[in-house]
């Protein structure tokens, strides 16, 4: 067993299917599916029940997910005790959007206050308006947010991350089955809004491209509502993988389609006041996101914050 195998075992699990696996650690699915199945053949063990909608943990596999996140947190730790801390020291005010704060920046957080102990990151939770008004106001001195929703010809942005969207469905939804949806075939489904992060906005956008309409039946703020609808069949939305996970509250799962119009992605990056001169500490996080998605590992990550 080694810990290559244990970072793609970990990543099936969570994304529940071996392509998104792949996507993830920017690697090939056989290397995936060669990692798990040598691992399974040293445990003796099966970890997962393979199907077409996608990877379902076994018993065994349960176990070994336990384990397995234990394990890498303590290389994790380890690692960390090589690295040297910065001795820059200083104040830095960042304002994230709902999605960004929820599902991106906690583990990144983490690693920067290990690495700069000194930097002092004050955080606000903002809609894009009043993050893109903080800007050029000075309040904030960076953003974290969705950088395919700016506009303003007065920002500085730089895309970290560009997450794909796709059509969630339940796991015994007939789309399931076909592998792939139409949007005129979609346009026939009960459709769930999610509308935090101008979601519906964006969505209304890619969607009059189509030719079709998404018939409605909730608009929600709610995630959690999102994904719990979809897994009992009340509906069907389309998000992207950085907020997808394959089970709702309820332990139902969900599952993914691609469709047949390409959907936009949904970038996530950082914005700042176009010729702000910026000081240590927000050049420092400007440097570390930029050499942190510079490396396809930390896409790993993100499967786990």
């Amino acid at each position: 067993m080694n810990l290559r195998q244990l970072k793609y075992f970990v990543a099936t699990a969570e994304s529940g299917q071996v392509s998104r696996a792949s996507t993830l650690l920017s690697i090939s699915q056989s290397s995936v599916t060669g990692a798990v199945r040598d691992l399974e053949a040293e445990l003796g063990a099966k970890l997962f029940v393979r199907s077409a909608h996608g990877m379902d943990l076994t018993d065994a596999g349960r176990e070994l997910l336990s384990s397995a996140h234990e394990i890498l947190e303590k290389v994790d730790e380890a690692t960390k005790i090589t690295q040297r801390h910065s001795s820059v020291r200083g104040v830095v005010s960042i304002a994230a959007t709902y999605t960004v704060l929820g599902y991106f920046l906690p583990f990144h957080l983490g690693r920067l206050a290990h690495l700069h102990p000194g930097l002092e990151i004050r955080l606000s939770e903002l809609n894009r308006e009043s993050i893109e008004e903080g800007l050029l106001s000075n309040r904030f001195d960076l953003a974290v947010l969705l950088t395919s929703n700016i506009a303003n010809p007065e920002l500085e942005s730089e895309t970290l991350m560009r997450s794909e969207r796709r059509l969630w469905v339940a796991n015994n939804h007939r789309f399931m089955r076909k592998g792939k949806a139409s949007f005129e075939e979609i346009a026939d489904e009960d459709y769930i809004m999610l509308t935090v992060d101008e979601a519906a906005h964006t969505t209304m956008r890619y969607w009059s491209t189509t030719g079709f309409q998404p018939k409605v039946r909730l608009r929600t703020s709610s995630v959690e509502a999102v994904r719990s609808l979809i897994a009992n069949g009340q509906g069907v939305t389309i998000l992207s993988d950085i907020v997808y996970r394959p089970w709702s509250l309820e332990g139902k799962r969900i599952g993914t389609v691609t469709t047949d119009i390409e959907i936009p992605s949904m970038n996530v990056g950082l914005a700042w006041r176009k010729g702000a001169d910026l000081e240590r500490p927000a050049t420092i996080l400007i440097e570390y996101f930029k050499h942190a998605f510079a490396l396809p590992q930390m896409q790993m990550s993100l499967t786990r914050t």
